[in-house]
């Protein structure tokens, strides 16, 4: 789970360092696939009982919110991408 976490910030750092905004999307989605191993983490801990689960509950709302937020900045900069095409 800890490497999932590391990779979320590390892959939209490095998509913002990147020349294109299509480039940056791209990470931002490769960032979103890292959040759904800590979902798919998180479920297998819970389910193995690793975790009590008011934790998993509280990490699970905290990977549903950054979902959306990287959802949401992929969504706006496709959408102004498109615009300055």
């Amino acid at each position: 789970m800890r490497r999932a976490a590391a990779s979320v910030a590390s892959n939209i750092a490095e998509g913002k360092g990147r020349y294109s905004r299509k480039e940056f999307v791209q990470f931002l989605f490769l960032a979103r696939g890292s959040l759904l191993e800590i979902e798919t983490q998180l479920f297998i801990a819970r389910e193995l009982k690793y975790l009590e689960p008011s934790v998993s509950q509280g990490i699970q709302r905290q990977t549903n919110e950054l979902g959306r937020i990287l959802n949401g900045l992929a969504a706006s900069i496709q959408k102004n991408f498109k615009i300055a095409s």
